[in-house]
């Protein structure tokens, strides 16, 4: 098992790094490091989403999200609003111009992946379709970190999202 599992890692690997030489980075001016990236991805697809339930998406504790969250708004590209119900309550967006651009990243990495699917024949691109579930089950069924489980963040859905399961939406939103 430990053989599939590293191949499954280097394929996911390649994947990544090929697309990224292809399409960039999706706000190159900021050089903004992966964890940086990846708080940017869970709020796109979760606009209000709080910095608990980002935490138990990314499987990262609280207080490390917190100091993300204050790099990304220190870089202008995150904003963290109170709840109108909640005041205790902080909800992250982005900023429309990081939006922009991450959503401009996100559909040509999607392209650029469209354009290599098509070239698959059909037998292969329905395998790969019917394997989705089963990565996404895999991904869910790793264990916490220590430090993620040890925080008090509300119960989140991690599920792979309609058009890109390689990012997380988060269920249950108030």
């Amino acid at each position: 098992m430990a053989g599939l599992a590293d191949d499954l890692y280097d394929v996911i690997g390649l994947l990544r790094r090929r697309s990224r030489r292809i399409v960039g980075a999706p706000l190159p001016e900021l050089a903004l490091s992966g964890a940086q990236l990846e708080l940017l991805r869970v709020v796109r697809r979760n606009p209000g989403v709080t910095v608990a339930q980002a935490a138990r998406v990314l499987g990262l504790a609280a207080n490390t999200v917190s100091t993300l969250v204050g790099q990304l708004l220190g870089l202008g590209v995150l904003v963290r609003e109170r709840d109108a119900s909640d005041r205790r309550v902080a909800r992250l967006d982005l900023t429309p111009s990081a939006r922009a651009g991450l959503e401009q990243w996100r559909d040509r990495r999607a392209q650029s992946t469209a354009v290599a699917l098509a070239g698959l024949p059909a037998a292969d691109r329905a395998r790969l379709a019917a394997a989705l579930p089963t990565i996404a089950r895999i991904a869910a069924d790793l264990p916490e970190a220590p430090e993620a489980a040890a925080t008090s963040a509300p119960a989140v859905t991690v599920a792979p999202g309609p058009d890109h399961p390689d990012e997380p939406a988060v269920g249950d939103r108030p």
